[in-house]
């Protein structure tokens, strides 16, 4: 009897790849740019991402699926934080590679953590260290690179620039070499598992991110509330959730033209994204403690592990 999940072609390679890192080392970044295309919502702020997102890249024999994931961090009380954490250390579960990725020289306590997370696998860890572009001094980065090879035995180290395309090749062969014999899971064309749904509140999230990074904290949540196609045209209306009264009137802004300016910037990356002419409209509600609230967190979809 064949083996059903023996591939045809003796090269097929498949497997789960998960990218793991402290808060704001380019985690999302580097998935976007290895898939050639924007998936996971970046800014500056840490803890930006929040749920897992799978990224589907095939070439050739090799389909490589990339899990984009929440920054680990150290335990907070908060049920939204549980929750990242919670969807980090998930996806280590039954992944063929691992992807930790650091920030250039630096090497911190909330790095440690992470290692210690990797401890019991017994995938290969690949070490990116990323960001090496902004390495003023280049002659420190052997130093650091022999540092970080003992902290465990890493199948390889490569350091990369995800931002600026630098070395990515070698880490995406270096992956193809560590991934299972299989078949391919996805189709060759298919880049994401997540709903068009799920792409459009996080694109509203990451306008907000990055609008009011420094004005207002985590307690942002975006829910799709109508996505019709009407002709050509996609329809879609969102809710975004605050906690407070003041942090409603910062998100609306002076005579609404903060909500417009999210907007406007939100239908740019709908329209590319989704190949359609977008009409968004966007409301702003007050739904106090829902960061510290597990069946809040379930209400706006928090609830996929």
């Amino acid at each position: 009897m064949n083996d059903i999940t023996r591939p045809e072609n003796p090269d097929s390679r498949c497997g789960f790849v998960a990218i793991v890192g402290r808060p704001n080392v380019g985690k999302s970044t580097l998935l976007n740019h290895l898939l050639g295309q924007k998936l996971s919502i970046t800014s500056r702020k840490p803890q930006t991402t929040r749920h897992q997102v799978l990224g589907i890249k095939t070439v050739g024999p090799v389909q490589a699926i990339y899990v984009d994931t929440p920054g680990m961090h150290e335990e907070e009380p908060r049920a939204l934080n549980r929750y990242m954490n919670k969807a980090a250390t998930s996806a280590l579960i039954d992944v063929d590679v691992v992807v930790f990725v650091v920030d250039q020289l630096a090497w911190t306590t909330a790095d440690e953590l992470v290692l210690e997370k990797l401890g019991k696998l017994k995938c290969p860890v690949i070490l990116a260290v990323n960001k090496v572009d902004k390495i003023e001094k280049r002659e420190s980065l052997l130093p650091h690179l022999d540092m970080v090879s003992k902290k465990r035995e890493f199948a390889e180290i490569i350091p990369l620039s995800a931002l600026k395309e630098i070395n990515l090749q070698p880490l995406e062969e270096a992956v193809g070499r560590y991934l299972p014999e299989s078949i391919h899971f996805y189709g060759d064309d298919q880049i994401t598992d997540r709903s068009e749904r799920f792409l459009a509140s996080e694109i509203v999230r990451e306008k907000i991110t990055r609008q009011l990074g420094a004005e207002l904290p985590y307690s942002v949540a975006v829910e799709i509330e109508a996505f019709r196609r009407e002709g050509k045209t996609l329809h879609i209306s969102a809710l975004v959730l605050v906690e407070r009264e003041g942090q409603k009137k910062i998100m609306i802004g002076d005579r609404g033209e903060r909500m417009r300016r999210i907007g406007q910037e939100a239908r740019v990356d709908m329209e590319r994204m989704f190949d359609s002419k977008i009409m968004l409209r966007l409301w702003v509600k007050v739904k106090r403690g829902w960061a510290d609230s597990d069946r809040a967190l379930k209400s706006l979809g928090m609830n996929d592990l």
